[in-house]
């Protein structure tokens, strides 16, 4: 099978065409054809020395993907052959390839409503703002979030899920964007650049960060006795949270196929859409991660390979 593989870490010129032995799923595990893979600011932030070390090398980067199962592995009953997925990858395998084998716990039925491309576009993105908003925010319906990063892959999914809770959303993005949150359903979009969250946000029950520093320093302020700051960037500070009477988290986002499951139900319901900014073939992974780094997209950039 052909992937794309780093050697050693850099630019996007160390990302490589290559070709491997496509892997044989192994008991629980499922091998899924890839259609598309996503881009996600871990892709590069890994190839720039980030989050691993050299023994890790080579690798295949990419964290989601959508496609079909090509075989099962023994003791999967719950997916055959030709059935349409789409899964979050733990991190020692990749989805910048052919073919890969997945935990089928960590699989999903792909959303009936999508094609693969913007299937492709949901797990990573999709899970971190689930699990931030909800597992470790507790966000229920008639409390105030307030999301900074509304427009970006995370983003967009926080503001729209936030939204279907029943749940008031105060939301930051540039002001090219302004429409797009309002789109999503946030009930106030806020320019950062030209309006200061703190004189338009009060009380509010949970902040989720997608930008850290100064932005989270600032948001401690606009929290309720009892609220809550979450972050996939930076830990909040303990000393903040104390002052205020308020708490802070970070967390990593994990595989979850039952969670998936709940997303695609969303979406086919017509309550979740998915964004997506730009589509490149697998041989460009180099263009598809300098655009993400380099450029302002909206959505998810996704490759497509098959």
């Amino acid at each position: 099978m052909q992937s794309v593989r780093i050697h050693a870490f850099g630019g996007p010129e160390v990302l490589a065409l290559e070709t491997e032995p496509t892997p044989d799923p192994q008991s629980g595990e499922v091998l899924v054809r890839i259609h598309a893979a996503s881009v996600n600011p871990v892709d590069y932030k890994i190839r720039n020395g980030g989050y691993v070390g050299e023994d890790r090398l080579p690798l295949t980067l990419g964290r989601d993907i959508s496609g079909v199962v090509e075989g099962c592995g023994p003791g999967v009953e719950e997916f055959k052959p030709g059935d349409a997925v789409y899964a979050l990858l733990t991190p020692d395998r990749g989805g910048y390839a052919e073919f890969v084998a997945v935990k089928a716990e960590d699989c999903a039925a792909e959303p009936a409503s999508l094609d693969h491309v913007h299937a492709a576009a949901v797990p990573l993105a999709a899970l971190t703002a689930w699990q931030g908003i909800f597992d470790h925010g507790g966000l229920s319906a008639g409390q105030r979030v307030l999301i900074h990063g509304a427009a970006g892959g995370v983003g967009h999914f926080a503001v729209q899920f936030a939204k279907a809770r029943g749940a008031t959303v105060y939301a930051t993005c540039s002001g090219q964007d302004i429409d797009f949150v309002r789109s999503l359903g946030a009930d106030e979009a806020i320019d950062y650049k030209n309006r200061r969250f703190e004189d338009i946000a009060r009380d509010i029950d949970l902040v989720y960060d997608l930008v850290a520093g100064d932005t989270q320093e600032r948001s401690w302020s606009v929290l309720r006795e009892g609220g809550i700051i979450v972050s996939t960037l930076q830990e909040p500070s303990k000393e903040k949270a104390a002052e205020h009477k308020a708490r802070g988290a970070r967390y990593m986002t994990k595989p979850d196929g039952a969670e998936l499951g709940e997303i695609g139900r969303l979406i086919d319901a017509g309550d979740v859409r998915v964004e997506v900014g730009k589509v490149f073939p697998l041989r460009q992974a180099a263009d598809a991660e300098r655009a993400l780094e380099e450029e302002h997209v909206r959505g998810k950039v996704v490759l497509k390979v098959a």
